[in-house]
């Protein structure tokens, strides 16, 4: 077939197929449009999850007649100085959006700029553009789109339900409303009841935006996370490892203010939390990244939602150290959802009915051994059930963080009490978390301390588990595990860590086997190595189960004030919650 020139009706719609991927695209192009505008409110509204009406409203400022009639065509735009494209600094700055949505969709646009007497408007249906017309209309540009892909059909079977469509448009108007907390947003359609960001101000004004989208979750368990080197600037809020999610749709990262999807700064994010979290859980966070716009490109795709940085290993390195300084600072704190859940958990049961043995026995009719464990605490008595074991605190003990130690609840939760709230501690979960850093620090300064075993120790393990291991062992003697094979089926424990105490080797040894077999080598050894250590940690803690003396559970407690990240275990569970005494007496009917 010989070489021909396309019309430019099939290359304006190669260019929507491009930009205009579905009705969350045209959202987010209209809005980054009204953000650039200068716009202090925009009104978002659905029909159909856009597929039938898209409306964005701003009180921005505006376009003048000739502005209007360039703004739909291509690669027309306000947003360039001049022809450097490394010097964005706005949201979009290709100048195909609004052609690309008129050459798929029936698009109107309304403007006034607030020096003209009235406002204007254009229509422009399948790419047919028609002629400017006098409009009434206050300040700021209206733009609707209307039956979004009716000149390319095929498009509309790609599409999924109007529900999923309007969750997709919805979550591109969060997004850029979290960068931008001095704007107010509104977002309505059929789909979802309507929704407004209010514009705030102030030193916390992201937090509360933040607050406002992520929930009150959120801004209650956030850390303040903030570094600076070299021209660049990392600011934002973190979640604590205990307030984490299945997958990473929480991660909210920006450049320059413009929302990305950067696998260098979701990586980052990663080895950060490497510490605190396991690979299968991941963290809540908004950061914010700014920089020079010469020291990063934003045109390496046509959605604009993928950047490269000029010096990927500085912005990477700022972020984890921005990081870690942030969850190390505030390690010991452990979410506040755990003792909202546990509250919630304190529901009188269905078929209770008042006792005649007073307000005591009125107690009883709550369900749950916590319940035991709440009257345990606060009137020492003798339990008859076994399950609880309390006892006089050390008044002095009460100002401590942790408090003073009252009760332990199924030989595995130790129930604390400081002056003005209840404490309950996983014993197990806490002691792994010293135990872990306690290795951490020994690896750090002189290496794990040994004890060595009088008669060697022989575990059978499958043939493919012993060469795994052996092939490590000079990584396991780091942490105080000396190793060798014993034949084609067996392993020699000749060595333990001395910090582990009595451990059950065999059961260690099947897990650091099984660990190792999902090693991912591209990991830095050192990140390999921790995960080494927490398994290690987790043999070698006060097991759930045993009884503890008091001094033992007061002991446990400081070691955990004092010990970094006490606030959860190395699965990224809270190694305590806390629950408010005002709390416990609304329950209870005090307040």
């Amino acid at each position: 077939m010989p070489i021909r020139q396309l019309s430019e009706a099939v290359i304006n719609r190669i260019a929507a197929g491009e930009v205009i991927e579905r009705p969350a695209s045209v959202v987010k192009e209209l809005v980054e449009n009204a953000l650039d505008a200068g716009a202090r409110r925009i009104d978002i509204l659905t029909d159909g999850g856009g597929r039938r009406l898209i409306r964005v409203t701003d009180d921005g400022a505006g376009m003048t007649r000739a502005d209007l009639a360039l703004a739909v065509e291509r690669h027309a735009t306000s947003k360039l100085d001049d022809e450097d494209l490394l010097d964005i600094r706005t949201l979009g700055f290709r100048g195909e959006a609004l052609p690309s949505i008129g050459a798929a969709a029936r698009l109107t646009i309304t403007s006034r700029r607030k020096s003209e007497p009235h406002g204007w408007a254009i229509t422009v249906d399948a790419g047919e553009k028609g002629a400017v017309a006098p409009a009434a209309l206050s300040e700021g540009t209206t733009v609707e789109v209307r039956d979004l892909f009716h000149a390319t059909p095929a498009r509309l079977k790609f599409l999924k339900q109007d529900r999923s469509e309007a969750d997709a448009a919805r979550e591109v108007v969060r997004r850029l409303a979290m960068s931008r907390p001095d704007v107010t947003f509104t977002l309505a359609g059929e789909e979802r009841a309507p929704v407004t960001w209010n514009a705030t101000s102030g030193e916390d004004a992201t937090l509360v935006r933040l607050g406002d989208i992520l929930g009150s979750d959120f801004r209650g368990n956030a850390i303040h996370v903030a570094a600076v080197r070299e021209g660049v600037r990392i600011e934002g809020y973190a979640g604590l490892p205990t307030l984490s999610r299945a997958n990473s749709l929480g991660q909210y990262l920006f450049v320059n203010g413009r929302p990305v999807r950067d696998k260098l700064l979701i990586g980052a994010v990663r080895a950060a939390y490497a510490d605190y979290l396991p690979r299968d859980r991941h963290p809540l966070l908004a950061l914010f990244v700014t920089l020079d716009a010469h020291d990063v490109d934003v045109n390496v795709h046509p959605a604009k939602t993928e950047v490269r940085f000029r010096d990927g290993a500085l912005v990477r390195g700022l972020i984890v150290r921005a990081l870690k300084e942030g969850l190390a600072r505030e390690g010991g704190r452990a979410a506040t959802t755990g003792g909202s859940a546990t509250i919630s958990a304190f529901r009188p049961r269905s078929d209770w009915r008042a006792p005649a043995g007073g307000y005591a026995a009125a107690r009883s009719g709550y369900s749950g051994g916590l319940a035991e464990a709440v009257q345990a605490a606060f009137e020492v008595a003798p339990s008859a059930d076994a399950r609880v074991t309390a006892f006089e605190p050390a008044a002095a003990l009460l100002d401590k963080p942790l408090g003073a130690a009252r009760a332990q609840v199924h030989e595995t939760y130790i129930i604390a009490q400081t002056k003005d709230a209840l404490i309950i501690v996983d014993q197990h979960a806490a002691h792994e978390r010293i135990v872990y850093e306690r290795l951490k620090a020994a690896l750090e300064k002189s290496g794990v301390a040994r004890q060595i075993l009088l008669i060697p120790e022989i575990v059978e393990l499958e043939e493919t588990d012993v060469a795994r291991l052996a092939g490590r062992a000079a990584d396991l003697s780091r942490f105080g595990l000396l190793i060798e094979e014993f034949g084609p089926g067996a392993v020699a424990v000749r060595e333990t860590p001395a910090l582990l105490g009595e451990i059950d080797a065999k059961a260690l040894l099947r897990d650091l086997a099984e660990h190792l077999a999902e090693w991912d080598e591209a990991l830095p050894l050192e990140r390999r190595l921790m995960h080494v250590a927490a398994t290690m940690a987790c043999y070698g803690s006060v097991r759930a189960g045993r009884r503890l003396k008091p001094e033992e559970m007061n002991a446990l407690l400081r070691e955990m004030e004092a010990v970094p990240n006490s606030g959860q275990c190395n699965h990224g569970r809270p190694t305590y919650v806390e629950l408010k005494l005002a709390d416990i007496e609304r329950l209870f009917g005090r307040r």
